[in-house]
């Protein structure tokens, strides 16, 4: 059975829809739809739609979530009953366009372009969400990512650098931050203490596939633990992708273990 998730029209959206994620209220009785999409001015805001059913249809609010930006939101409801709001892309996303606190600067590129030898990986945003789920409580702060040895990522470390696709999950008490490096096409984990790091890159869990991306969740079901992603092996064609799922396993350490294609 397919199911279309109807999201009805906000006044503040220009174009654009991007990659969204859901979530539910802590009574399990409202269900949120987080989504990117560019305002009226082109620059990427992160909306969220409220419905009484997992499918829609959601109703958005007016206005985007104030102090937003970016894409690839996804939320992250932690044990003790706090939520959390993941955002952060390169590139298209715009992230690097927020490298002045609180200011939009288009003319950034990003320490990115063209090789970024030396400087200092540009990482995601991380904030808490309010209570009602529908606005952030505090200003986004930087997400830090660290490599084997607990020094920053560089950001000509393209096997371990975030590019986008945040998502967090978390196992036996630690929080585990994956994310998509982009044009190396790898998916990556690093393991924190907090919601909000540091994490320290751990590993692999998926090598390239077929298509330019990879957008992932990690979920529990029944005490077991699953991948989801995409790639194109159905169409041939890097816009038309079709959705894989595969069991997860942890070593005895703790670490993700390489997922077979």
């Amino acid at each position: 059975m397919t199911v279309h998730t109807r999201l009805t029209a906000s006044s503040r959206v220009s174009k654009q829809l991007w990659a969204p994620d859901a979530a539910v209220s802590k009574d399990g009785k409202k269900y949120f739809l987080y989504f990117p999409a560019r305002d009226k001015d082109g620059i990427f805001r992160i909306g969220v739609a409220e419905s009484d059913k997992p499918e829609g249809p959601f109703k958005p609010d007016a206005d985007y979530m104030q102090g937003t930006y970016s894409i690839d939101p996804a939320v992250f409801s932690d044990t003790d009953g706090e939520a959390y709001l993941y955002i952060g892309g390169l590139w298209g996303g715009q992230l690097q366009c927020w490298q002045e606190p609180g200011k939009f600067n288009d003319k950034m590129s990003g320490p990115q372009e063209p090789s970024g030898k030396g400087v200092k990986a540009l990482n995601p945003r991380v904030a808490k969400l309010s209570e009602d789920m529908h606005t952030i409580a505090e200003t986004p702060r930087e997400l830090v990512l660290l490599d084997e040895s607990g020094e920053p990522i560089m950001a000509d470390d393209h096997d371990k650098r975030f590019f986008e696709a945040a998502w967090m999950h978390k196992y036996n008490g630690k929080y585990y931050f994956s994310y998509s490096t982009g044009d190396t096409h790898y998916l990556v984990y690093a393991i924190g203490d907090t919601p909000y790091g540091p994490f320290k890159y751990a590993g692999r869990i998926l090598e390239p596939v077929k298509g330019w991306t990879t957008h992932h969740s990690i979920v529990e079901f029944e005490k077991r633990w699953f991948l989801f992603h995409h790639d194109v092996s159905i169409s041939g064609k890097n816009h038309l992708r079709c959705v894989k799922t595969k069991e997860l396993f942890y070593d005895e350490h703790g670490k993700i273990k390489l997922v077979a294609q």
